[in-house]
């Protein structure tokens, strides 16, 4: 693969693709975020406002138990650690990338490339470990605790 070849299909490919990723964990989080919050306020709202009404009650009941649900999705999903994970590899890559283009160092010597390629290579590996090691986390179940046998 050559250096146009890489640039293209590998470095650009994997920074559109972390972008990408970045923006939708975002727009996930936030939006489960200011529901979260919106339901949150309506709480006392509806309290006080639907005092005598039962149906009241069913409606600061179901706000309630959508909080621990969308808690619970943010936990288990991760957007907000994620969002950040791929918006700092994606900002990474871009780095490197302007770096070479302009032969900044450490790309102003004879095998820039090599070295770009070295570079993004172990980032992505890097990302990867972690991303890894954040799966885990959500797949396993909680610890025992001790004398639990």
């Amino acid at each position: 693969m050559n250096q146009d070849e890489y640039l293209k299909q590998r470095l650009d490919d994997q920074i559109a693709w972390h972008d990408a990723k970045s923006q939708q964990n975002q727009k996930s989080y936030k939006r489960l975020r200011a529901f979260e919050l919106t339901a949150a306020s309506a709480i006392p709202l509806l309290s006080g406002a639907l005092k005598s009404d039962e149906l009241g009650y069913l409606w600061v009941g179901a706000l309630g138990a959508s909080i621990a649900i969308c808690s619970g999705v943010l936990a288990l999903f991760k957007f907000h650690e994620l969002w950040i994970e791929y918006r700092s590899v994606a900002e990474t890559l871009r780095r490197h990338r302007f770096l070479f283009v302009t032969k900044a160092r450490p790309y102003h010597e004879a095998d820039a490339f090599t070295t770009l390629v070295e570079a993004v290579e172990g980032v992505l590996a890097k990302q990867s470990a972690s991303w890894s090691d954040l799966n885990k986390s959500k797949s396993q179940p909680p610890a025992q605790g001790a004398g639990s046998d």
